[in-house]
């Protein structure tokens, strides 16, 4: 009797163990299909697709601060600016106050030549939107003034007002300010102004998008500097800013 019981425990140890096991198996194939599709073309081709959006997107936004009669300031001064940082959607996720963030490029100039780089892709999060906000969305772009600056960006992250130094951009026909930051924000909701606080937001790398964009692992300092990648559909981005001249 005894030798019995020892079987039956056995034979439902095996069972045991074998559904453990086809489960497993059943768990690792599909996580492996999920990463064999991630890899595949038509997934690169989709992040592709996401990263021309918003290329195009920047150059609208661009596009919209240099013809803005209320932003002279801006105008005068991207003529003189070492980088450019334009994010076409900054979406808020609090009513009133909150974190929030959204995705964009960073663009610098050469110092010898004055030609523009390609765009490298960076997120923008934490950022503080204030009560004069009324949307729930806001386009920002940020004048990189110094060397320092452009030079900051080239890490994987980096805070905003941390070892450099930031202010907001002045507003209005005619506004004059002598402003010496490393960087200067302008931003816009629903086509007004918006009193937005950069200053502790961390600007962090997209990696994904900027080896979707370019085809092949692609740092800040291969994007910015190097210039060793590129990509057609971002000429009409650089276009518009070498109007800026």
């Amino acid at each position: 009797m005894p030798s019995n019981l020892h079987e039956e425990r056995k034979k439902m140890k095996q069972e045991r163990t074998g559904k453990t096991g086809g489960w497993l198996f059943a768990f690792a194939t599909v996580l492996a299909a999920m990463i064999l599709f991630a890899a595949t073309p038509g997934a690169m081709a989709a992040d592709e697709e996401d990263a021309q959006g918003i290329v195009d997107k920047s150059r609208v936004t661009l596009s919209g601060f240099i013809r803005d009669k209320d932003y002279e300031w801006f105008r005068e001064h991207i003529k003189t600016a070492k980088g450019v940082l334009i994010y076409p959607q900054v979406l808020k996720a609090g009513y009133i106050l909150g974190g929030s963030g959204g995705t964009g490029v960073l663009l610098a100039r050469d110092g010898k030549t004055g030609d523009w780089s390609p765009p490298a892709f960076y997120t923008l999060g934490s950022v503080s939107f204030g009560l004069q906000i009324g949307g729930e969305a806001a386009e920002v772009v940020v004048l990189v003034m110094s060397q320092k600056g452009v030079d900051s960006l080239l890490t994987s992250k980096f805070r905003l007002g941390g070892d450099t130094s930031i202010a907001l951009g002045p507003v209005g026909a005619g506004a004059k300010a002598d402003i010496t930051a490393d960087f200067i924000s302008f931003t816009k909701s629903k086509g007004l102004y918006a009193g937005m606080n950069l200053d502790g937001s961390y600007v962090g790398v997209r990696e994904g998008l900027n080896k979707a964009y370019y085809g092949k692992d692609a740092t800040p300092v291969d994007i910015i500097v190097k210039r060793s990648v590129g990509n057609k559909g971002a000429a009409p981005l650089v276009e518009e800013l070498k109007k800026t001249k």
